[in-house]
Formats: C-alpha cells, sequence, structure tokens
C-alpha cells in the first residue's frame, strides 16, 4: 500500500463534500507531477484529504477505490482522475504550520512543494501525521 495527499479548495470540494458523497472522483487535476502521481495509485491505497487555500490543514482520510481512467472534465483526453472513498474524519485537523514546524516532516512533497495537488506521502511521514492528527486507523 502506498500514501499519498490529495489537496482541494473547500469552496470548491470540501470533506463535508466527500463525506456527503462518500465515494467521488478526483477530477480536476491538470498538472503532469500530479497527474503522473494519480496514474501511480492503486486500488486500497490511502490519502489525506488537505483543504488548500481555506484552512490549510488535513482534515480526512480517503481511500482509492479506482485507479487512473480518463478525466470526465477534460476534453483533450490527456488528463486521469481516480475515485476515491471517505475513510475517516480526523480527530484533530493538522494545520500547515504544524507540519511545517516540525523537523521530522522538512521533506514531506506538501512543504517542498506546495503547489502539488497530489503528492506521495513516506510512510514515516504518514505515521507522523497520523499521530498528530491522533487518528490510528488503516496504515
Amino acid at each position: 500500500m502506498a500514501y499519498w495527499l490529495v489537496k482541494s479548495e473547500p469552496d470548491a470540494f470540501s470533506w463535508q463534500q466527500q463525506l456527503a458523497h462518500r465515494v467521488e472522483p478526483w477530477t480536476g487535476v491538470r498538472n503532469a507531477v500530479a497527474a503522473r502521481n494519480l496514474r501511480a495509485m492503486a486500488r486500497g491505497d490511502l490519502a489525506f484529504f488537505y483543504h488548500s487555500n481555506i484552512g490549510r490543514e488535513i482534515v480526512g482520510v480517503v481511500r482509492v477505490v479506482r485507479t487512473a481512467y480518463p478525466d470526465p472534465t477534460d476534453e483533450t483526453g490527456r488528463w486521469v482522475a481516480v475515485d476515491v472513498e471517505a475513510v475517516a474524519t480526523l480527530p484533530r485537523p493538522v494545520p500547515l504550520s504544524a507540519i511545517k514546524a516540525d523537523p521530522d516532516l522538512a521533506t514531506l512533497a506538501l512543504v517542498r512543494q506546495p503547489r502539488l495537488s497530489v503528492m506521495p506521502v513516506s510512510p514515516e511521514h504518514w505515521a507522523k501525521l497520523c499521530a498528530m492528527a491522533g487518528w490510528a486507523g488503516p496504515g
């Protein structure tokens, strides 16, 4: 199993909407590196759901339930989407300020490449972020 972080602006698509829909296609990614990360996702992989711009915090966990397929919002056929299922709301959101303040997370892609919308998370970083969130779920 691999771990990821996916970012969404809560005024466009929020964690509350993910919970309400349960399973949702992760569409609209238009960056080559982020799209490559979507293509690398496997069924069962877990991802942190991060609110970008407003909030700037990890708020939940999703599971990949359908691997990369043509993004239905893309007329060019170049981009892909995956389907993700809500797994859990984190007991404590993990703000970007706390992530940046922790030297153990200095190499996390969220810190190094803050504009990237889909990024890998190492098992060590996953465990650290889960501990910060007070979540002992799968993974």
